[in-house]
Formats: C-alpha cells, structure tokens, sequence
C-alpha cells in the first residue's frame, strides 16, 4: 500500500512541472517497481539455487565411491576445453576433459603417429576403430588421467581435432590431448638419427622425412625429463582389454631392460639376415621362437624414458660408429626404421629388452606366408595365449568382437 501512495503523491505532482520534469519523475517512478519486482524474484531465484546445491550434496554423499563409471562420469560432466596450449615449443592443439582438484594426478601416457591422415581414408578408417576400442575398454581410477600425443601436420591435426570430438565423447576416464608438430620434432630428430637412416631406411640414402621414423630411438632425447614412460602404438591397433593394463608391463621390466616390445611374428628378418645366416649357419638370428631370435615388431612399444636416459649402453649404440659397426657385423640392410635398429641390437644385446607376450601385438599380416617362406610361417605366427591387442599390419583385416 505504501508503495501506491507514493505513485498517487507522484502523479499528483505532474501538472506543476515542465514536461521534461514530468519524464524524469517518470523514469524514478519506474525504477521503484523494477527495485520492488526484481527485489521478491532475486529471493525466490536465491532459494531455487540453495535447494539444487543441497540436492546435488546430498546425491555425492550417498553415491558409491568404487563405483568407476559413476565417479568418472561425474567428472566428465564437466565442460570440454579446446584451448592450445605450448609444450616445450612443440605441442598445440591442446584438449581435455576432466575435473581440477588439489592431489596431483598420475598421467599415463600414449603417443601414435597422425600424419597424412587427411589424405588417407584407410588411415582414418585404421584411427576409428583404434579409438573407438581404446575407449571402450579403457578404465582408469579416480586421479588418473590417460594423455594422448599425436605426432602430426597441420592438415592432419585439424582432422583429428575434430574426429576426437566423437571418438572420446563416451570416454568414462579423464583424459588429455597433444598434438605434437612433425616438422619441429624432425628437426630435433635428424643430428640424432641422421647416421642409422641410411642403415634402416626404405629410401638409397639419409633423407630428412625418414628420421621421424626414428622417434622411440631417441624419445628420450626429445621429450622434456618429466615424462619418463610413455607407450608408442600404431593407428592400425584393435584393443580388447583395458590399456591402462599394458602400462603395469613397466613394472616387470628387468634391470638393464629400457623398452618393452613383442617379437616379430613373419619371417622377415630371417630374410633380412640371410647373409649372416648364411655366413653363420649355426647362429639364432632370424630364427623362430621359443629359442630363435625373430627380431622386434614395434607396433606396440613400451618406453622407458627414464631407463633410456640412465643406461650408458643404449647411448652408446646410437652413435653413428656403434651403428655403422653393428649394421656391418650383421651384414644388415633394413627399411622398417625404429623396428629394425631395435631388432639389430637386440641381437647382440637382449638386455635391453623385456618380451612383452605376443598377445599384446597379435600381428595379422601374412605376406611373407605367400612370398618364399610358406613351409616355416606357422613357426613365427603362432601365438598361444589371450589376445588383447590386435594388429591389422599391411592393411590386415581385424577379426570382430
């Protein structure tokens, strides 16, 4: 009632005022009501936010805290970041999803090479099936984040950008990305590994490109000394377990052991080394297992960084005079890159590697089945025991679920 006195008192005044006296008092009239009417809904909107906050309370304080899905779903509730951030001047292109909170988290991370992927659909087609099994099957604890770098050239970035968006959308762990310019980490790579391309490089010589073929040889290198285990897997993989399992595999490695791989299942470096097998008619070298030497596939690569930093054996081999020494010793001429310098000096030194079981690397190709070694191929693919990560090498198809 006070309130319509006081417009009554108002109003009563207009006529002996000029008219733009009357607008002004008009404008003060209507800020009264807007005081009154938004004053009383303030309060209503008040209470409304009180009763949501104590609803959502009382639902965390009663939900179960080994419930995996639940605690991670929560988190992922959360907004998705786009932002790019700089990693030691050579990451952008920065995702993430997950909550912040006080405790430091434990990162678990996973590096794949992404380029040409925008010119290549079977690459693309390779990368969906890849994330979308990893993602499926991947469970990480509360204050664990699984961080995902993607070697990678601009084309190719924006593409996976924007496939990630789909394939982590279901994600039910806290996740982040990296992005990882090619070009930048070749030019770091090249003094490094420049002496091995011509030893283990498809092409007659060192050519520039080739070294990012290289980078487990000398991640260690390049990566800042903070990461000290990181996994490095193909595009064309099909996970059928847990991923966060594969990263327990660091904890049985040996001492001397600085990179966990499986064994190549093809005869391909008992063609290889057909020189020195022919020169050293009893030796083990290219030979099948359980007590042949079959040499590394390395698809799927575990990588001690901190170990790799540590052991003055394994730096000694990268340089070029060890290289050259070896490659020469073997009689060994490759094109497989990473692949072939591990499996050349796993020959002479098997410490330095731990056997990851086949089941981790179930490779499907069986091109050299058809190709002059038809009677002793079973003796190399078989693989006994669970499979958790199949490899669709040389455009294999992969057995559904």
């Amino acid at each position: 009632m006070g309130f319509l006195r006081l417009v009554a008192r108002i109003m009563g005044r207009i006529s002996t005022f000029r008219s733009y006296q009357f607008l002004l008092l008009l404008a003060a009239a209507l800020a009264v009501v807007a005081f009154y009417y938004f004053g009383s809904e303030r309060q209503n909107f008040s209470s409304t936010t009180k009763r949501i906050k104590q609803s959502q309370a009382s639902h965390n304080s009663n939900r179960n805290d080994a419930d995996l899905t639940v605690d991670t779903k929560l988190i992922h509730s959360e907004e998705q970041g786009g932002e790019e951030r700089d990693a030691d001047g050579e990451s952008e292109g920065y995702m993430s999803r997950g909550g912040e909170s006080g405790a430091v988290d434990q990162h678990y991370h996973i590096l794949m090479m992404f380029t040409k992927v925008d010119k290549s659909r079977s690459l693309q087609d390779k990368f969906r099936v890849a994330m979308l099994s990893m993602v499926k099957h991947a469970r990480f604890l509360e204050g664990e984040v699984l961080v995902l770098h993607f070697v990678s050239d601009p084309a190719s970035k924006e593409l996976g950008e924007r496939m990630l968006q789909e394939f982590l959308f279901d994600a039910t762990f806290k996740y982040e990305v990296l992005f990882h310019d090619v070009e930048a980490l070749t030019q770091k790579l090249y003094p490094i590994v420049e002496a091995m391309q011509q030893h283990f490089s498809s092409g007659s010589g060192a050519y520039y490109s080739d070294a990012i073929f290289f980078l487990s040889v000398a991640m260690h290198h390049i990566m800042p000394e903070s990461l000290t285990r990181i996994l490095q897997l193909d595009l064309d993989l099909k996970y059928r377990t847990n991923i966060r399992d594969l990263f327990q595999e660091f904890d049985h490695f040996p001492p001397g052991a600085v990179i966990g791989i499986t064994r190549e299942m093809q005869p391909v470096y008992r063609h290889t080394f057909w020189q020195y097998r022919k020169e050293n008619p009893q030796a083990r070298v290219g030979e099948p297992p359980p007590e042949g030497l079959p040499g590394f596939n390395s698809g799927v690569m575990l990588l001690d960084l901190g170990a790799m930093r540590a052991s003055a054996l394994y730096n000694q081999l990268l340089k070029p005079d060890n290289v050259a020494k070896l490659a020469d010793q073997y009689r060994f001429r490759g094109h497989l890159g990473d692949q072939d310098f591990f499996t050349m000096i796993g020959m002479e030194h098997p410490e330095l590697f731990y056997p990851l079981a086949c089941g981790w690397n179930r490779q499907l190709c069986t091109w050299w089945r058809d190709h002059g070694y038809g009677e002793v191929f079973h003796l190399y693919y078989r693989c006994n025991g669970p499979v958790y990560i199949y490899h669709g090498n040389c455009n294999s198809p992969i057995p559904d679920d």
